[in-house]
């Protein structure tokens, strides 16, 4: 409410419901600002904030308790629930909407909603400032601009709350020991949804919600592919498995990459590339302090690793010259860091007065640096066709030293290979 200001107005809409095949529906999850708001989640609701308000301050419109329905799909809060259970000052039904949004958006300054997610509501907000316009006349005009809610609902959800970095770190603790089970079990001849399985099994085992992403359990060149989802091919001896997998836990995800050999040993070239990324990635971390920005800590992984891709004749030239044409991302594609929270890639602008905005305490980031060479890489030397690496942390920026809340999933070749030995 600080953060709106007196003349604004918000509204938050839930996502709807998507049929997932022939009537069955994708497993429901709410909007992360709505979460963020009140932890309500069901569908079907709409949040409006008016700040400045005598009367009503915060209203929700959801779904009306129904016996009938309730028996079949589960139960509702009601609008009882709304007032006693999630500090509404008045609630309505999901149905009213249309009837009162133009009411209680008239005569505010600013509305922050976020335009071009559902279609549906925009429609609705279009007709209720046009409605608000034929009405000026007679005292009811429409807010005068549509404010992203980036610019103040987002800026808060990038700094974290006690309470928010303790789910966080329950849902990296739950993480790590998941990485760890799947590199006991990750043998030749086991297929990669098996591992998928493993860590969804031990996502619920432990309390959370289950993985805060589609998980990537990539095999071989498989681990090459940044977003692999598939997961259906069996592992082969001598393959690296690439694990990409958070837990979300009280609606907050961890999000830790590791890679690890499934025979239980690093080759000779699987190391040499393993050992580039990890002291990339364990340098970065080290850079991520206050007054430090994302992009720094990006340029400082595209420099190592770059020097890495020479030393092992993945390129040729110099490092100034491989950087400045990009020669570097034949290998290394993707940025090195994003925020994290109530979603994998969590809400926050990344620029603040047009520059990269520097990190504070309270911030959360991952670290992920990698290596991808493609078994199809024609100018890689054949023993490092067919190796991906990618490791990934997640790190609340602190005063000092960054927090590593995925610490306890082990990353060192030795213990790396001591965990695919249990």
């Amino acid at each position: 409410m600080h953060a709106l200001g007196p003349n604004a107005v918000a509204v938050v809409r839930s996502l709807p419901e998507r049929l997932r095949n022939g009537d069955a529906h994708h497993v429901y999850r709410q909007c992360s600002d709505l979460i963020y708001l009140t932890g309500f989640l069901e569908p079907e609701t709409t949040l409006v904030l008016r700040p400045g308000a005598e009367t009503e301050r915060v209203v929700m419109f959801v779904r009306p308790r129904d016996p009938e329905l309730e028996t079949w799909n589960g139960r509702r809060a009601g609008l009882e629930g709304a007032k006693e259970r999630y500090g509404a000052d008045a609630a309505y039904t999901t149905a009213e909407l249309p009837g009162k949004l133009w009411e209680l958006i008239a005569n505010h300054d600013e509305l922050h909603y976020c335009l071009g997610v559902d279609p549906e509501m925009d429609h609705q907000i279009g007709s209720v400032l046009a409605r608000l316009r034929r009405l000026e006349r007679k005292g009811k005009r429409p807010p005068r601009a549509v404010v992203d809610p980036i610019a103040a609902l987002h800026e808060l959800r990038l700094r974290k709350r006690p309470e928010e970095l303790a789910a966080l770190r329950t849902a990296s603790q739950i993480t790590s020991e998941a990485h760890v089970l799947a590199m006991g079990a990750g043998r030749p001849g086991v297929f990669e949804h098996e591992l998928e399985a493993l860590l969804n099994f031990t996502f619920r085992r432990r309390g959370g919600n289950g993985p805060g992403y589609n998980s990537i359990v990539g095999a071989g060149d498989n681990a090459t592919i940044l977003h692999y989802i598939e997961n259906d091919r069996a592992i082969a001896d001598g393959d690296l498995v690439l694990i990409d997998a958070g837990c979300e836990y009280e609606h907050y995800t961890a999000d830790i990459t590791r890679t690890w050999p499934a025979n239980g040993r690093f080759s000779a070239p699987q190391r040499q590339v393993y050992e580039a990324v990890l002291a990339t990635q364990q340098s970065a971390i080290a850079l991520a302090r206050p007054g430090a920005t994302i992009d720094q800590i990006h340029q400082h992984c595209i420099a190592q690793l770059t020097e890495a891709m020479l030393r092992l004749g993945l390129l040729t030239g110099t490092l100034e010259e491989r950087i400045a044409d990009d020669g570097y991302r034949a290998y290394y594609m993707h940025g090195t860091s994003h925020w994290l929270g109530l979603d994998v890639h969590d809400a926050g602008a990344y620029y603040a007065g047009g520059v990269h905005r520097p990190l504070e305490p309270g911030m959360v980031i991952t670290i992920e640096p990698g290596l991808y060479i493609a078994a199809g890489a024609r100018d890689a030397p054949d023993a490092l066709r067919g190796i991906g690496v990618r490791i990934e942390d997640d790190l609340v920026i602190t005063d000092g030293a960054p927090e590593v809340l995925t610490a306890a999933c082990p990353k060192a070749i030795e213990a790396i290979e001591a965990a695919c030995a249990r």
